[in-house]
């Protein structure tokens, strides 16, 4: 089979599709790191060792296998949650929507 050229201007939108893909995807990466100050999630977490909560590398381990880990993290950050990483309970994070939890549980899923 004969591959078929492709127009030049098909190529260089392909390109910069591609080229914006990878930097909104860049942008959200460096912005968890600052979410996650910004919301006082280092208050209580880092990502290598234990605070008063897990490290962050901890959480995507056992998540790493989950298929709603987003979905059921950022609902426990949001809501709070007691007794799933011992005693210490993680108090309702009420000052996060719903998109900045999401794009924080991805961004700790990031640790695995």
């Amino acid at each position: 089979m004969k591959a078929v050229p492709m127009p030049d201007k098909r190529r260089n939108a392909l390109g910069l599709v591609a080229l914006l893909a990878a930097l909104v995807a860049s942008a959200q990466a460096q912005a968890s790191p600052e979410l996650a100050r910004s919301k006082n999630c280092v208050a209580c977490h880092s990502p290598e060792r234990r605070m008063i909560g897990p490290p962050f590398r901890e959480i995507a381990s056992r998540y790493a296998t989950d298929a709603t880990a987003v979905e059921t993290l950022s609902a426990r950050v949001i809501e709070g949650t007691s007794g799933n990483w011992g005693q210490m309970p993680m108090p309702p994070q009420t000052n996060l929507t719903q998109e900045e939890a999401e794009e924080l549980v991805r961004w700790i899923l990031s640790f695995r």
